[in-house]
């Protein structure tokens, strides 16, 4: 025990000081890339490490607190200390609109413009053809007149948001009118009853879960209705024995009870659907046509921008909108708007097919992915360890992100499974990699959909299954 206890004294006399470990050349490079500062509390807090283990007997003692060993031990730590917190990942789920890994990936223009004017000051909230203040609707509402036919817009940092703020300008204190089949839950237990009730607005339900119909808003109508809302399911659908009034009739009804007729269409889709084969998805330039007096919806999903919710329709109801003082806890900050005007040019310009990465995902047939994944397979084939089995598989992407739920899109999955480490495992040593590859498991299999997955990212995604895949 005496003898045990004499080798850690002399392990502890040993560590190195920290003056001598900043003289080499590897900490000096640290140094030069951060702080003295900052190396030195870290070099502190390594050595403070060291001399606790050594004390507890948890160090070996057939090892040596030499510098190189803690300049590794460092090097490490500064590595993992300083690798930001928020960082890219391949997305090889197939679930294009994928929540938890930022939903919609911007157009190379809109990451243009974020490079551009985030380092620079901007005309933000400045007209350079007048030299006097303006205001930073301006930036994007031209685009928005444009592309749905409106007459004015506003933008705000979500959809939940462009929500509370339509209820809590035009109706607090009042009724608003919703179909009960269209009380809605969200993500993160968003619920319009819940938003409607911090916004002083008071819900009126109307009609049955499965069935409304036209005569059960007008019953409800009367001296406290401030507003009709009608709300897409974008993240279920009713099927069956159903009926609900056209968008249509409720614009007729609403103005003959000079009312504004909201609809919160959700996913913010700006193009026909119809090519990728997923049907009965509003259009939103559709419900304006329609004769909805305000919609909003999401920048982020089926649009393709970064994420804002868009309020656009009648200039008068835009105007109390953009009025209340609430809306300044809610606008958004010039990135946003740099990536959302790129990202609607794009559609204004007629390239948005080609320039957003959600539509392009979107419209990738099974033909077209299954030659990709073929080529995939071919080349990862020959380098997986013998124990490893790689096929192709039929599979399904999905949209994501709330929208299109029952839409399935065909896809060709490369499924790999080892006999020697379990699905489980290999998934997460594809997570601890840089960059993070996040896949989708199934019974004891890997499944890599290369519908989300970028080009420039197959050299990444395949030297990282092959690095978690290995017997190391």
């Amino acid at each position: 025990m005496a003898q045990d206890q004499d080798v850690r004294q002399e392990l502890l006399r040993r560590i190195p000081a920290v003056d001598q470990l900043l003289l080499r050349p590897g900490i000096e490079a640290w140094i030069q890339r951060t702080s003295r500062s900052f190396v030195v509390s870290e070099i502190q807090e390594v050595l403070q490490l060291l001399r606790t283990s050594m004390l507890s007997g948890a160090f070996p003692p057939d090892d040596h607190p030499d510098p190189a060993l803690i300049e590794s031990r460092l090097g490490a730590r500064l590595q993992e200390r300083l690798r930001p917190s928020l960082q890219p990942v391949v997305n090889a789920t197939g679930v294009i609109l994928h929540t938890n890994l930022g939903r919609a990936p911007l157009s190379v223009a809109a990451q243009q413009s974020l490079s551009a004017v985030s380092a620079q000051y901007t005309n933000l909230e400045y007209d350079l053809q007048a030299g006097t203040r303006s205001h930073r609707d301006q930036l994007i509402e031209s685009a928005l007149r444009d592309l749905l036919g409106c007459e004015a817009a506003t933008a705000v940092n979500n959809n939940a948001a462009a929500v509370f703020l339509i209820l809590e300008t035009l109706a607090p204190g009042k009724e608003v009118v919703v179909s009960r089949g269209e009380l809605i839950e969200i993500g993160g237990s968003f619920r319009i009853p819940e938003i409607m009730l911090r916004s002083g607005a008071r819900l009126r339900e109307v009609g049955t879960t499965n069935k409304t119909h036209l005569r059960d808003f007008e019953a409800a109508i009367g001296p406290d209705t401030a507003m009709i809302l009608r709300v897409h399911p974008s993240n279920y659908r009713v099927h069956g024995f159903t009926a609900r009034p056209s968008l249509q009739d409720l614009a007729g009804l609403a103005q003959r009870h000079q009312l504004p007729l909201v609809e919160d269409i959700g996913s913010g889709c700006l193009v026909d659907l119809h090519r990728c084969g997923i049907q009965g998805e509003p259009v939103a330039a559709e419900s304006i046509a329609a004769g909805a007096d305000i919609i909003c919806f999401s920048a982020d999903k089926l649009l393709g921008g970064p994420q804002a919710g868009i309020i656009a329709g009648r200039r008068r109801w835009i105007d109390m909108i953009r009025a209340n003082p609430l809306i300044r806890t809610y606008r958004l900050e010039k990135l946003i708007y740099g990536a959302l005007g790129a990202t609607l040019a794009s559609y204004r310009t007629g390239r948005a097919w080609q320039e957003i990465p959600v539509l392009r995902m979107l419209s990738l047939s099974r033909a077209e992915i299954r030659r990709r994944s073929a080529r995939f397979l071919r080349r990862i084939a020959p380098e997986l360890p013998r124990e490893v089995h790689a096929l192709l598989r039929d599979g399904t992407s999905v949209v994501g992100g709330g929208s299109c739920p029952d839409v399935g899109l065909a896809t060709v999955l490369v499924a790999l499974s080892s006999e020697r480490r379990p699905a489980h495992e290999i998934e997460q040593r594809l997570r601890l990699q840089d960059p993070p590859i996040i896949v989708r498991l199934e019974e004891d299999n890997l499944l890599v959909d290369l519908r989300t997955v970028f080009p420039a990212q197959e050299k990444a995604l395949l030297s990282g299954l092959l690095l978690a895949l290995s017997t190391q």
